[in-house]
């Protein structure tokens, strides 16, 4: 008997298939370890479970979250995106440039840096779906060029919304404790909230998310089977890029700036996010609420260790070994997925995702 994947993957279920590795699994792992992070810290420090902590860990995630949304979109389609961190910072730049510099509403300065980051994501998807770059070098082009133009467009100096202090309670101001008082978290948590409903209805109920899935698991058997491969990579890196732009708008609400030179290290921040919470590198495979999880642990992680005094070098050693876990942990799953379809003496097949019904259909089964 054959189950179906999300990817259109048509998986035999064999008894030597075990539950530990299913995606559900994986998140209620990720998220006991997120609660496990709480509880120690706590123990740890009688300054981690307070308020103000608390709804700093989430501010915190704000920007590393909405990154990761866009990464978990180019990477299970077994790509990566090394830009997102540098072409926040421009898309933060020409926000600025809109509303500071040329005086623009501040809605449609917004709506600037968010399209500055779809350009640049479309930069990398034509790149590599047209010109056949390998998505490393691409994005690490596209990387460079984003700090060069942030740092020429803004002159290498900051630039500040002090004449425009509704940018900043954009995302500092709280709706939220407006109505209830005293519960004063900020509207940039709830941007990404929504940011992340948004993408997970993209994933999981439109013809983008199903191709997605589907090139991530077998991008030669969707190309022959007459889909526009190339159209539908570059639409998932311009999607990646506009998450990018919103991160930029954020932070740049966020530090009441645009700061020319930050971003650096952001991407590889957005890319552990998205290991951590079941992402598989090899493409395929991925959840948003996964996502969000393994953004939380990183800044539950990175908060408590701070709280310790841990040295910040120390930290990064720490977040790099649970990315090398989390992959690892990956690879053993793929070898067991793979060990049971063999065993099974059957053989995956796939099925171009039918965009009319939602649903993929095993075509040894006769459609």
């Amino acid at each position: 008997m054959r189950s179906a994947s999300p990817t259109g993957i048509a998986v035999p279920a064999t008894r030597g298939e075990s539950r530990f590795h299913s995606a559900a699994t994986q998140k209620i792992l990720a998220f006991g370890g997120l609660i496990g992070l709480f509880i120690a810290f706590s123990l740890a420090s009688p300054y981690f479970l307070t308020f103000d902590n608390v709804m700093g860990i989430l501010l915190a995630t704000t920007v590393n979250g909405v990154l990761a949304l866009g990464a978990t979109f180019v990477i299970i389609t077994a790509g990566i995106d090394l830009s997102v961190g540098t072409v926040m910072t421009l898309c933060a730049v020409m926000m600025g440039v809109f509303i500071t510099n040329w005086g623009l509403p501040i809605w449609l300065g917004l709506l600037g840096g968010i399209a500055t980051g779809a350009v640049a994501g479309l930069v990398n998807g034509v790149t590599i779906s047209k010109m056949k770059v390998p998505p490393f070098v691409a994005t690490l082009g596209v990387m460079m060029m984003a700090k060069g133009l942030s740092l020429v467009i803004s002159g290498s100096k900051p630039i500040y919304f002090t004449g425009t202090p509704a940018v900043r309670g954009l995302t500092m101001d709280s709706v939220l404790g407006s109505l209830i008082p005293g519960l004063d978290v900020p509207n940039a948590v709830f941007y990404l909230f929504a940011a992340s409903i948004v993408a997970s209805l993209i994933l999981g109920k439109t013809i983008l998310g199903r191709y997605t899935f589907a090139i991530g698991s077998n991008e030669e058997a969707v190309r022959l089977s007459g889909v526009n491969v190339d159209f539908w990579k570059a639409a998932v890196y311009t999607l990646c890029g506009a998450f990018s732009g919103l991160g930029g708008v954020i932070i740049g609400s966020r530090l009441n700036s645009a700061q020319p030179a930050l971003g650096a290290g952001y991407e590889l921040e957005a890319i552990a996010a998205v290991v951590i919470g079941g992402t598989s590198l090899s493409g395929g495979e991925g959840t948003i609420l996964g996502t969000i999880i393994g953004a939380f642990i990183i800044s539950v992680l990175t908060n408590g260790l701070r709280i310790l005094s841990v040295p910040q070098e120390w930290q990064w050693v720490v977040t790099g070994g649970i990315v090398i876990v989390a992959v690892y942990a990956d690879m053993l799953r793929r070898r067991q997925q793979g060990r049971a379809v063999f065993e099974g003496g059957d053989q995956a097949l796939l099925r171009p995702p039918d965009p009319k019904r939602g649903q993929e259909v095993d075509a040894s089964a006769g459609g």
